[in-house]
């Protein structure tokens, strides 16, 4: 009786919030604010209505992603608890639907970002929306541990986008940017990893808690939070970055060190005796951290315009 219960569930039209999923928003969230704070902070004018039109096609373009993977990764999500009620896993969407969605909205985004502001932008994005589809889902994700470091890159993309869409071009600034995002990333997901090892494990994904145990995983966070924390004073010395910056560079990078010093102090004995308090701790703080910095950046850039400069 249960099972034909879920069976009609599963089996019902799917609605307009099934195909919104499959756009995976709160990753999309991530990538409108980080290109928004790219596309803000950019020397240069930009006319109102070609930026939000640059950010929709950007988000476009991270939910045409979104909907690549899980296309692709259809059968991992059916294993693992957190993804099993995803829109093609749970019968809502077919799996071709989410491939056209995918390619279709793909195409759509990089034609009208060159058309909207310029083909470097547009570039970036195409390049950003086929590192994460075919780079990171169809290879990195089941062939390496180091899947989500070089994956990272994906999602590290957006606020360069946003930088290149009023610019231009590439700058140093915009890559150290990139950069904050693609030194966050591996931290960010081994900390939720620890806690959630078991479904990697059922999905066989390689990760670096499934491949090399979770005392390595330990130590591998640390090792990239100290690389995250000199990466974050490096953007502080561009001219981007002011005193709001630097206020936020030494809070959360300290809490962030001593959180990452943390987790790697202890053992899975401690660990599991307080259900991963400590990692659950940092992974929540890691979704702080890069918001922080970013909106500090924008903040400095306000003051600039308003004659309150950092100190370079």
């Amino acid at each position: 009786m249960t099972d034909a219960t879920i069976n009609f569930d599963d089996e019902r039209e799917a609605g307009f919030g099934d195909y919104f999923s499959l756009l995976k928003p709160r990753v999309m969230s991530l990538v409108v604010f980080t290109a928004l704070a790219g596309l803000f902070v950019a020397p240069g004018e930009i006319h109102p209505f070609v930026a939000f039109f640059s950010i929709l096609c950007i988000a476009i373009g991270g939910g045409a992603s979104g909907a690549l993977n899980m296309w692709y990764d259809a059968d991992i999500d059916r294993v693992m608890k957190r993804t099993a009620k995803r829109p093609i896993p749970a019968g809502k969407v077919e799996a071709g639907e989410a491939l056209a969605i995918g390619l279709t909205l793909s195409g759509f985004s990089v034609v009208m970002l060159g058309l909207a502001s310029n083909w470097v932008a547009a570039g970036l994005l195409a390049f950003t929306i086929f590192f994460y589809a075919v780079v990171y889902t169809m290879w990195l994700k089941r062939s390496t541990p180091q899947n989500i470091v070089i994956g990272g890159a994906a999602g590290a993309f957006p606020p360069m986008i946003g930088w290149a869409a009023v610019t231009g071009d590439i700058t140093l600034a915009s890559t150290l940017m990139f950069m904050l995002t693609f030194m966050w990333t591996p931290p960010h997901f081994w900390a939720l990893a620890l806690f959630m090892n078991s479904d990697y494990d059922k999905a066989k994904v390689p990760m670096l808690t499934v491949t090399h145990g979770k005392r390595v995983t330990r130590a591998h966070i640390l090792v990239y939070t100290f690389a995250l924390v000199l990466t974050a004073f490096a953007l502080f010395l561009t001219p981007l970055a002011g005193w709001s910056y630097l206020v936020v560079a030494v809070v959360m990078n300290g809490a962030f060190l001593k959180g990452a010093w943390d987790i790697y102090r202890r053992d899975e004995v401690q660990a599991e005796a307080d259900k991963y308090k400590v990692e659950r701790y940092v992974f929540k703080l890691s979704l702080a951290y890069l918001f922080l910095h970013f909106t500090a950046l924008m903040v400095d850039k306000v003051l600039r315009d308003f004659g309150i400069g950092g100190p370079f």
